[in-house]
């Protein structure tokens, strides 16, 4: 019953919320159509001035993954990580979740050999307790024009170590 009732809201969730706004312009007499196209507007302004700042990650992860640095940091900490418990098929996911959501994930598909294996369950906690650091400066802070984000990036790659941390030791511990 239950997952009845979460499918039914689910699926009129959104249209729900769109005649409610739509409603409530109407009844505060606001010109909705113009008020919209404003709203595109400055959307797609926003769109254009954080472009730099995509290329900027994208042409940095594309150099970052064709170098084969990661592959050689795979084999430089080897020795590191069998002692910390933590496959080397991970520490791609580790190098490219603060760049990148789409290449940690196919990071992540590329580790997911079973459900059942550690490896899997690892990379699966640690994409969801870190974040796309990099990713996330250069597009918000990029879209109001902020450029100066040393502390930004010091806080969020230290939440991110935590977070990888925090995810190897729930694995280990489970």
């Amino acid at each position: 019953m239950f997952q009845q009732v979460m499918n039914f809201l689910s699926l009129w969730a959104l249209p729900a919320i769109i005649l409610l706004i739509l409603t409530m312009g109407l009844i505060k007499k606001i010109p909705i159509y113009e008020v919209f196209t404003d709203g595109a507007k400055d959307g797609f302004k926003v769109a254009v001035n954080i472009i730099p700042y995509l290329v900027a990650i994208i042409v940095a992860i594309s150099m970052f993954r064709a170098s084969g640095i990661i592959e050689s940091a795979e084999i430089l900490f080897s020795g590191i990580l069998s002692k910390l418990h933590i496959p080397a098929d991970v520490l791609p996911l580790m190098i490219v979740r603060p760049l990148s959501g789409s290449a940690a994930l196919g990071v992540f598909s590329d580790i997911a050999n079973g459900a059942d294996s550690y490896a899997t369950k690892l990379a699966a906690v640690m994409v969801g307790s870190s974040e796309t650091t990099f990713y996330v400066l250069a597009v918000y802070f990029g879209a109001i024009g902020i450029s100066k984000i040393r502390y930004a990036l010091i806080v969020g790659l230290l939440a991110d170590i935590i977070g990888f941390a925090a995810a190897i030791c729930v694995c280990n511990f489970l």
